[in-house]
């Protein structure tokens, strides 16, 4: 029983569980934001799980093709490919089934539309941004398309097609990822230039571009988050908590910028990390008010 467990929790850690889960919050905002009854809570938890195995699938297919450089890292090496705890083959096999899975489920479940999107995220992330994080500091543009993509895929399982709401909740995760992962780059930018990664604190030595960078897109994050308001996807509740929290990320990048250190690269990060629970809060207190009303 113990070793069933083991191999469990080495199969479950290649899905990187945090990511899948901060993925299907982010599609929780899409259909939630596209204007949906109260009956679709059976569409929604079916769309949560393809969401969900979908994305597993391409997080351990992202770790069987980085196996080599994550031994290289101190934070990645206890990882179960690099440690030889799992044989790469099972994990390849592993992360194609559930991206398969997930996709069939969504398509069965939703649309073919959400199905489509869900499995463009998993090309992009696993075929265009890992293999960029050898090339370019660009990478993480590049990989904030498929995180960007989600939210749409909500909308699109709500509603059947993709309209300019979905675009404004791509243009959110979108600017969102940016200051969220330059702070993380920031942090083990040891461990990334050690590993060859190009991320942008691991190549340059001063960290100017990358507080430029930081604010400009904390910056458009709050531009962003407020337009759902604007453009009448979501009431005053929705505004003024986004506001609020849209505001609070932005100090937490000028501080950063303001002195490049450990301490505030861990708190730029926490802040990003709780935003996007805080936004579906918001999002689902702002529903709630719609519904009764």
């Amino acid at each position: 029983m113990k070793n069933l467990l083991l191999v469990v929790r080495l199969y479950l850690g290649l899905t990187k569980p945090r990511i899948a889960l901060m993925v299907m919050f982010t599609t929780t905002w899409g259909f939630l934001l596209a204007g949906v009854s109260r009956g679709s809570l059976a569409v929604l938890s079916f769309t949560l799980l393809g969401v969900g195995a979908a994305t597993g699938g391409a997080a351990v297919l992202n770790n069987y093709l980085e196996r080599d450089l994550d031994a290289r890292m101190v934070r990645t090496r206890g990882r179960a490919l690099p440690a030889g705890l799992i044989e790469p083959v099972r994990a390849l096999m592993f992360g194609v089934s559930l991206v398969l899975v997930g996709v069939l489920l969504l398509v069965w479940a939703a649309n073919l539309l959400t199905g489509f999107l869900v499995l463009l995220a998993a090309f992009l992330y696993v075929l265009v941004y890992t293999p960029l994080k050898r090339i370019t500091w660009l990478n993480t543009t590049f990989g904030a398309i498929p995180g960007a993509i989600p939210p749409m895929a909500g909308w699109a399982a709500a509603t059947g097609h993709v309209g300019a709401g979905a675009w404004v909740l791509f243009a959110i995760l979108f600017a969102w990822q940016h200051p969220h992962f330059f702070a993380i780059a920031w942090m083990f930018r040891d461990d990334y230039r050690a590993a060859g990664f190009k991320m942008l604190p691991a190549i340059e030595t001063s960290g100017v571009r990358t507080v430029r960078l930081t604010i400009g897109f904390s910056l458009i994050l709050l531009g962003a988050s407020l337009t759902p308001t604007l453009i009448g996807m979501a009431g005053w509740i929705y505004f003024f908590g986004t506001l609020l929290i849209g505001v609070l990320m932005l100090i937490a990048a000028v501080d950063f910028a303001r002195e490049r250190s450990m301490g505030n690269a861990r708190r730029l990060l926490r802040a990003s990390v709780l935003y996007l629970p805080a936004l579906l809060g918001f999002i689902v207190l702002d529903a709630c008010f719609n519904w009764v009303n």
